[in-house]
This record gives C-alpha cells, structure tokens and sequence, in this order.
C-alpha cells in the first residue's frame, strides 16, 4: 500500500527529513528526472510509448512536472533523492 511504502520510507531516512514523496509509477528509472535550482528541486517524469497498430501509429505520452520549494536553511547541495 501507498501508506505502508511511505512509513518505510520515513522510518529509514532517521536523521533527515523528508521533503517530499513524488509517485512515479509507472515510470521507469531513467525516464525520471531531477534537478535543485533557485532553491527548488524540480521533478520531472516522462513516458513516451509508440506502437504500430492496423490502423497506423499509435503515441501514449504521460508525464509529471512536481517542484518543490527548499525550506529556509537548507542548502541546494544537501538534497539527496533516491527512486
């Protein structure tokens, strides 16, 4: 469950808070992208399928665009993520 996965992740960052909990999936690891700039960190997924069917092409295309505002006192280089 969605709940149970975010207690685990909770618990395991012990020292560190938790910033945020973006759902990607669906998404594959590498179709996933993130970036800390002007005191945001900015997640960026994107899936892009393409498939030939009888009747022509067929194009699915999913994405998510999530920033997140960096707390006051926390620097950009100390914002670890992991997927």
């Amino acid at each position: 469950s969605m709940q149970g996965r975010l207690n685990r992740m909770v618990n395991s960052s012990h020292d560190h808070k938790l910033l945020a909990l973006v759902d990607v999936e669906g998404f594959d690891p590498k179709e996933v992208t993130v970036t800390v700039k002007d005191r945001k960190v900015k997640v960026l997924a994107e899936h892009k399928e393409e498939r030939t069917t009888s009747r022509g092409k067929e194009y699915n295309y999913k994405n998510i665009v999530k920033e997140i505002s960096l707390p006051p006192g926390l620097r950009e280089d100390e914002v670890t993520y992991s997927l």
